[in-house]
């Protein structure tokens, strides 16, 4: 039976539709709209050197290639798959001719330190403005010295609202759909299966409508005929990152669910599809911290040791050093106590603002400061019994505020009981 896939399109829908212009674009209103920093920037002709960070799919190609075209100079691209320190140099040879010219590096997080390093100079000199665009948190995954040099945009998710209005938007602008009578009656499993990722949501659209049958009309788009079609796509994982996000929550909780059978399965499958053995001994030194914290303090020395191994051993063998720490943060003890403790502490300090520090915690190093009474009053707690003396550390504004809560659990409720004994009743422990 033919299908429309009979008629094939020289490039896919998501290609055809990228925008052309800022007005075009979709999303990031923090950037890009009225008020946007960038937008701001562009009006003022002063584009400085970024790293956009955001998940795939979110707008990070397109935006690069947009400042690129408004700023009117000459624009290179890499990608750190494929190009090395040689391709850097040459690039920068070639903007010697123009200085400013831009150099977009796409999954600038692939570079190493060294290919990261020989940018330094040419961004530094403004030799070159550099756009680089990742997926990572550029704290772990761009040089420090780098970062310094660049300001860095994040850009959110894509929400479904703006979503189903880029495939509005495509029945309306792409030459070949406009010919087609198509009826979105259902959008949820476009949606789910492209995981916010507005490349894959627009290259999955035009796959579903090309599956119908060359002589149908109308084309009527729902759930069943979506899920129907890109079956196969569903169990995929993409090495390249496009849906490492979902299948890393699913494994984080997991392990956060005391669930070792459910963990193990979800690491097999990032490792499968080839995910970076860094990547997921990173997420699990986080969780060791975040999810169990002080129920069990070995689990982040468990879960550190775990990523300096992987990053000595490598696949195949680190797979087992994976398994062994996903398995030993799965199955132990609980507690995010430690995690809500700095939300607290975190949340206070933006609401009561820089409150003035206790004289007698403050230092004082020089004679003018001892005088003004710092550090007068202070009790250096080793030189009292059990090595404790009952001073406010706090600031007066916020004495008695219980930040940390011990959770239930074998170890903390030690600590619980040991923090009782030392504060009495000042706490609530």
């Amino acid at each position: 039976m033919a299908t429309l896939f009979d008629e094939p399109q020289k490039f896919p829908l998501a290609e055809r539709l990228r925008p052309q212009t800022l007005a075009q674009y979709q999303g990031q209103a923090h950037l890009v709209g009225k008020n946007g920093v960038i937008s701001k920037l562009l009006q003022s002709d002063k584009v400085p050197s970024m790293i956009l960070w955001g998940p795939p799919g979110v707008g990070k190609t397109t935006l690069a290639r947009l400042i690129g075209n408004h700023v009117k100079t000459p624009f290179f691209t890499l990608s750190a798959i494929n190009s090395g320190v040689k391709e850097v140099r040459q690039v920068i040879e070639k903007a010697k001719t123009r200085a400013g010219s831009i150099l977009f590096i796409d999954e600038i997080h692939r570079f190493n330190k060294a290919q990261q390093d020989a940018l330094l100079g040419a961004v530094e000199t403004g030799l070159i403005t550099l756009i680089g665009a990742t997926t990572e948190n550029p704290s772990f995954e761009v040089i420090s010295a780098l970062q310094s040099r660049c300001q860095i945009y994040i850009l959110q998710p894509l929400s479904p609202e703006t979503l189903v209005e880029m495939l509005e938007n495509a029945q309306k602008q792409d030459e070949w759909l406009k010919k087609l009578n198509i009826k979105l009656k259902e959008t949820e499993a476009l949606l789910n299966l492209s995981g916010g990722d507005a490349r894959r949501l627009l290259n999955l659209f035009e796959l579903v409508v090309s599956a119908f049958p060359a002589n149908q009309d109308p084309l009527v788009i729902t759930n069943e005929w979506v899920l129907s079609t890109a079956q196969q796509k569903t169990v995929r994982y993409d090495k390249t990152g496009e849906q490492h996000y979902d299948i890393v929550s699913a494994f984080i909780k997991s392990i956060r669910g005391s669930d070792p059978n459910a963990a193990v399965y979800w690491l097999a499958r990032m490792i499968e599809g080839g995910e970076d053995p860094k990547f997921i001994a990173r997420r699990l030194v986080i969780s060791a911290s975040e999810d169990i914290g002080n129920a069990n303090p070995t689990a982040l020395v468990i879960a550190t040791n775990c990523f300096q191994a992987v990053t000595m051993v490598g696949y195949p063998e680190a797979e087992i050093i994976l398994a062994q720490a996903t398995t030993y943060l799965a199955a132990s003890a609980k507690s995010n106590a430690s995690y809500m403790s700095i939300k607290k502490a975190k949340e206070l300090v933006r609401k009561k603002g820089d409150l003035p520090i206790p004289l007698h915690l403050r230092n004082a190093p020089t004679q003018l400061m001892r005088e003004q009474g710092y550090g007068k009053g202070y009790q250096y707690a080793h030189d009292y019994p059990h090595n404790f003396s009952p001073q406010e550390y706090l600031p007066e504004a916020i004495a008695h505020t219980t930040l940390y809560d011990p959770g239930q659990n074998a170890r903390e409720n030690e600590l619980r009981k040991r923090l009782k004994n030392l504060w009495q009743d000042k706490y609530g422990y």
